[in-house]
């Protein structure tokens, strides 16, 4: 007989049980579940609705519970439903009526608002592990490659120079934001729902703050109704690895354009690339473009919730069911994504010649040369105008700027003298820009001392 089926002459159809039944994902819960159900058992002793054998009891036979999931010896019912009442008959059976006590002064709806808070919290501990992981993996890179020069792009066309390191600190920057919005969720999460009951508490005397204590929360939710029908923690979350995946795959797309034949800025390693079946030649940046496509199912389990989410009057509905396998999902997308790009960063080699080479083409340092007419105090828009006319004159020619005479130069503009040539200089236009935030290498090494001020404050040490 159902737990619940007191007021029921009929049993449940067996494809609505099937249908209805969430034991199949929720069993992921069953370490919360019962985290929770102690805590509140003991507190339930404390305030004398439970005596202290009776609290004992429970507590010990969920303990056991727990220990006979871990190893594998509990086989879950469908017809039980969902993990808290797979749980909750499991320990009846073990331990007799005094089981059915301990839901006392809650529901299942407080109780999965629960567990669900208890492992997101856990999860983005751990999902922050990884991205600080894979942050000190691009900061290594960018100490590595201060004066390794590349081509900067707008459009994919080359724009101005840069260092391969300040190309990586953008992505620093990415990661940093990413572990800020992760630290705030979890921020915002990290209050007990457990005693509004399921909708609007109870009329036994619990001490919430006492049970907020123990399982970790820095407080309770102040309303009954908003504490059991609020997903908003989950939908952060999903919202922040949606952004984080989004940035991974930028990250992925440069890494696969630059393995490239045509760019040939890095090679992949081995370890983190397959071949063709067909074709002997390949070396697929496989895991890079995995990476690009799995964000686009964090982005699908953001938008289901949001639209789950969206017409629910309060409180609690069946539809919030549908949270679990989203968060589930998103929550091992990101981690394994995470897992895998670390490595494969690490591992790859930086092409420093061909990026050198790229740097070059392109006209990537006419901007210098009109900076350069500018500092002679052209206005900077006829400065533009003629280096402009000399880029065209350079591509009817095929030559590029640093390939002209100062007589060319100086047909174009008598402003022009003999120091042009060191201010179009690939190097010189990198280290000119030694603005904070620009890609000289000294500002680039602040930038690293920054960002790793930051990490320290975010990590505790």
């Amino acid at each position: 007989m159902k737990l619940w089926g007191g007021r029921f002459e009929k049993s449940t159809d067996a494809l609505v049980e099937d249908f209805h039944s969430s034991i199949s994902f929720d069993q992921r819960l069953y370490k919360q579940d019962i985290q929770g159900s102690i805590a509140h058992a003991r507190m339930l002793g404390e305030i004398g609705v439970l005596t202290s054998a009776e609290a004992q009891q429970i507590i010990e036979g969920l303990k056991g519970i727990l220990t006979d999931i871990r190893e594998g010896k509990i086989q879950f019912e469908i017809g039980a439903e969902d993990i808290h009442m797979n749980v909750e008959k499991l320990l009846t059976e073990r331990v007799g009526t005094v089981g059915k006590k301990v839901h006392t002064g809650r529901s299942r709806n407080d109780q999965v608002a629960l567990d669900l808070r208890l492992f997101l919290r856990e999860e983005i501990d751990h999902t922050q592990e990884l991205l600080i992981t894979l942050l000190r993996t691009v900061l290594d890179l960018a100490k590595e490659h201060q004066e390794t020069y590349m081509p900067g792009y707008t459009h994919l066309q080359k724009a101005q120079p840069i260092s391969f390191a300040h190309h990586m600190m953008a992505y620093a920057q990415m990661f940093l934001r990413d572990s800020g919005r992760l630290k705030d969720t979890r921020q915002r999460l990290n209050v007990s729902p457990l005693g509004s009951g399921a909708l609007a508490g109870t009329t036994f005397p619990l001490e919430r703050e006492m049970v907020a204590q123990e399982l970790g929360f820095d407080g309770i939710t102040w309303n009954s109704l908003d504490g059991v029908s609020d997903r908003d923690f989950a939908l952060e979350f999903l919202s922040a690895a949606s952004i984080l995946m989004m940035h991974l795959s930028r990250l992925c797309e440069e890494l696969v354009l630059w393995s490239t034949g045509e760019f040939q800025f890095v090679i992949m390693d081995d370890g983190y690339s397959t071949g063709s079946s067909i074709m002997p030649q390949k070396k697929n940046p496989d895991v890079a473009e995995l990476v690009r496509g799995k964000t686009g199912r964090v982005y699908g389990d953001l938008v289901a919730l949001l639209t789950v989410m969206k017409g629910l009057p309060l409180a609690y509905n069946k539809d919030m069911q549908e949270d679990k396998e989203q968060v589930f999902d998103a929550v091992d997308t990101i981690q394994k994504s995470l897992l895998v790009v670390e490595p494969m960063l690490r591992t790859m080699k930086v092409n420093k010649k061909a990026m050198a080479e790229g740097a070059k083409g392109g006209f990537t340092n006419a901007t210098d040369l009109a900076d350069y007419l500018a500092k002679k105090n052209v206005p900077f828009r006829e400065a533009h105008e003629i280096v402009g006319k000399l880029v065209l004159y350079c591509s009817k020619r095929g030559c590029g700027l640093e390939d002209l005479t100062l007589k060319e130069f100086q047909e174009h503009s008598d402003v022009f003298a003999e120091d042009l040539f060191e201010s179009i200089g690939i190097e010189y236009c990198v280290r000119q820009r030694h603005i904070p935030g620009g890609p000289s290498p000294e500002s680039v090494a602040q930038a690293i001392l920054w960002t790793e001020h930051i990490l320290e404050q975010f990590t505790g040490g």
